[in-house]
């Protein structure tokens, strides 16, 4: 099921991708001034668990665009971008040659990224904003990360909140599904489908996803021996009596720990 998944949604941000960035952010030249000028603005949500990022490697899976991974290489970092979209990719390499700053970018299935071991390990990867209803199998995915952290290096990863996924009606979510606990594979509009004007809509794929609960994904980050030092809940502007982002900071911790459930307890 996640490769026909991984399929479809290849397909998906493989058509028109790169038209998106361009209305969304200008030609590759001008986002590359804006994030010259602006590279903390876009990190506002991690640099105060990075600290200073000059010298560090980070791996930044589903790095789309690259915006996140280019302003981190304007501070200093060093940065590998994994990401299943070419258009995404020829986006990002783009911006980074304009900005001159050197930036990896491997067009790649996370799950299976070639040759995973030769990339060695990391200081931090990241993973921000609506990635995490592309897979199926949480624990494979955060298990990736913990093979690519070194030990007590940090994963940050930002997406929408599941609550808000349910029941706000926001800018990105315009049609919740109103169940929390919807498990089913469900088709949906491929996200950048809204930056591109309505002519220019035709021949978009759909891609395929699945909602998680907040237990589901806390268990799978914790399960993979990372070690979750804050969940941190981001209120929506639109309505601040509602999360719209959540962001989890967990470490990599190697311990042995004993089985969640005791022999024979099902």
């Amino acid at each position: 099921m996640q490769e026909e998944r991984v399929m479809a949604n290849k397909i998906a941000w493989e058509t028109k991708a790169y038209r998106a960035w361009l209305h969304k952010f200008g030609t590759p030249a001008e986002l590359a001034e804006d994030l010259k000028k602006s590279n903390r603005h876009y990190l506002r949500h991690w640099l105060k668990y990075i600290g200073d990022p000059a010298g560090k490697r980070v791996l930044n899976l589903l790095g789309s665009n690259g915006v996140k991974a280019i302003a981190l290489a304007l501070l200093g970092a060093d940065v590998t971008v994994v990401d299943l979209s070419e258009e995404n990719r020829r986006y990002a390499a783009e911006v980074s040659s304009a900005a001159g700053v050197k930036l990896d970018y491997i067009c790649s299935d996370v799950l299976h990224i070639p040759d995973e071991e030769a990339l060695g390990t990391f200081d931090i990867v990241l993973m921000e904003f609506g990635i995490l209803h592309y897979f199926t199998d949480l624990p494979s995915l955060f298990s990736v990360t913990r093979r690519r952290l070194r030990p007590g290096a940090r994963l940050l990863l930002t997406d929408f909140h599941p609550f808000a996924r349910t029941w706000a009606s926001t800018y990105n979510l315009k049609n919740p599904t109103g169940n929390y606990f919807h498990t089913d594979i469900y088709e949906d509009e491929v996200a950048f489908a809204k930056l591109l004007p309505e002519e220019e809509r035709t021949g978009l794929g759909k891609v395929l996803c699945r909602s998680w609960t907040v237990g589901e994904i806390i268990s799978a980050v914790g399960s993979a021996g990372l070690y979750i030092r804050k969940f941190e809940e981001i209120a929506s502007p639109d309505n601040p009596r509602i999360p719209e982002f959540f962001t989890i900071v967990a470490d990599r911790v190697d311990a042995q720990l004993p089985s969640l459930l005791p022999d024979g307890v099902k």
